[in-house]
Order: structure tokens, then sequence, then C-alpha cells
């Protein structure tokens, strides 16, 4: 028989967890801002829509979900496509210096981002003229190491034998990378969503220094905008802001919800694997 103590634990832990989401969640419909310990409790009456509406006013929640969308969507694509090529080769193909090109990508993985943000603007900027674009949002984020490395661990694993026999039968490494190996690892490419997903959805360095035009930017960098700019001049400044930060939250929590039990499964596959 299982302890209550650990039901009441596990209970506490799921409460104090949550309760942060909650309070955002009835603050954003609170007709009148109360920070108190009270507001977690509102009065029924005290709450409308109306944030939600005041918030679309002023930085257009659709467009700016659209640029989110559009945005992580390009991450994905380029994670998937660079990260299966990457990982089939360092997995599968024979070349001189295989060993050193993967410690150099377990290398990257540990060098801040932020490090990088001056000679990427540099760059991206300057020489590729790519300001004020989608693309020079995308284009950093575009190859992540550790999605090579989650791709190259799967192909590992696959037995030699297919990869031979394909290329007995005249395949090339192309078609048998499309043929073979992707349909056999295609938990990995969902893996591979879903870690990717959350972290350009809620994005807020890069795209702020890439974008000047409102009509670009992500959800993440218009919300810090009008809480810069515009909140003080608001009914609610408090209850608008809560209620971006629920739209920018809500896919990020759906996509765990429906997906729940492959977040489970993926991080102890990763832990198996090592």
């Amino acid at each position: 028989m299982k302890s209550p103590w650990r039901f009441i634990a596990l209970l506490v832990g799921a409460f104090v967890f949550l309760f942060p989401f909650y309070y955002m969640l009835v603050g954003s419909l609170q007709a009148e801002p109360d920070s108190s310990v009270g507001g977690a409790f509102p009065n029924p009456g005290n709450l409308t829509l109306h944030n939600y509406q005041e918030i679309n006013a002023a930085i257009n929640l659709g467009k700016s979900l659209l640029n989110s969308g559009i945005f992580t969507g390009g991450v994905i694509l380029g994670t998937l496509v660079f990260g299966v090529l990457a990982g089939y080769a360092l997995a599968r193909l024979q070349f001189r210096g295989r060993g050193t090109v993967f410690n150099l990508m377990l290398l990257v993985q540990v060098i801040p981002f932020q490090l990088l943000t001056i000679p990427l603007y540099v760059l991206i900027v300057r020489s590729y003229g790519l300001a004020d674009s989608y693309l020079g949002m995308i284009l950093p984020f575009a190859i992540n190491s550790t999605a090579v490395f989650v791709f190259r661990q799967y192909f590992l694993q696959l037995p030699q034998e297919l990869f031979d026999a394909a290329r007995i039968d005249g395949a090339g490494e192309l078609s048998i990378l499309w043929r073979v190996a992707v349909p056999l690892v295609k938990p990995a490419l969902l893996t591979g969503v879903l870690l990717t997903f959350i972290g350009p959805w809620n994005e807020f360095l890069w795209p702020f220094l890439i974008t000047k035009q409102q009509g670009l930017q992500p959800l993440a960098v218009s919300l810090s905008n009008y809480i810069t700019t515009v909140s003080a001049r608001a009914a609610n400044p408090f209850g608008a802001v809560l209620a971006g930060a629920c739209v920018l939250a809500a896919p990020a929590v759906a996509l765990f919800v429906i997906f729940q039990r492959r977040f489970i499964s993926s991080s102890l596959e990763s832990g198996v694997k090592g």
C-alpha cells in the first residue's frame, strides 16, 4: 500500500506548480486589478474578457501569433532537415575527421547563445541584409546541435545490414536516408519537434534585435514593447499583460497536454541512452 504522505506531497507539489498558471489566467480576466492573495479568488462580477480585447487592439494578437508560428515553424523545419542530414552523416558515413566534427558539435552546445549575438547581428544584418525578415530570425536557429546528436543516436541503433542491403541494390545515400532510415526513426522526428518548439516560441532576444517593424515581431517581442511603451496608458495594464501571457503560453501548454506521454517517453529515452 502506498503511503498517503507521498500522495499528499505530490498533490502539494502539483498545486505549487500550477498555481502561477491559475493566477495568470484569473488575473487576465479581472476588470479591476487585484495583486493581493485574495485576487486568486475573484468576485465573478469582476471577470471579463476586456483585457484580451485591449491587448489585441494594442499589438494585434493574431498577427503576432502568426509571426511566432512562422518563426517557430521555420526553426523546426530547419532543425529536422539539417538535423537528419547531419545526424545520418555522423552516424553512417565514413569520412576523415568524423570524430572531430562530432566533438566540435558537442563543444558548440556549451557556448551560450548570448555570446554570439553581436557577430551574428553583424553577419546577418550588415553582410546579408536580412534585418526585418523572417529568414533573418530563423537562420541562427536553423541548425540545432542537440537535434543532430539525438538523430545520430537513433541512426546508430539501426542494424548495419539494412544499409548494406540497400547499397547492394544500388541505392544512393539520399535514397537510403529517405526510404530506409527516416521511416525507422519517426519517433525521433516527433521528439525533435516537441523539444524544439518551446525555444523559438518563447525566444525574445534575437527577434527583438533583428526586427524593428511591429508587423514582423513575434508575440514575445510585441508583449515586451507593449509593457514598455503602451501599458502605462491602459486602464488595466496588469490584466492586459497577463492576457497576452496567457495567449503566449496557451500553444505550449496545449502541445504538452496533447503529447504528454511523448514528452515523458522522450525524457526516459534520453536518460537511458545517455
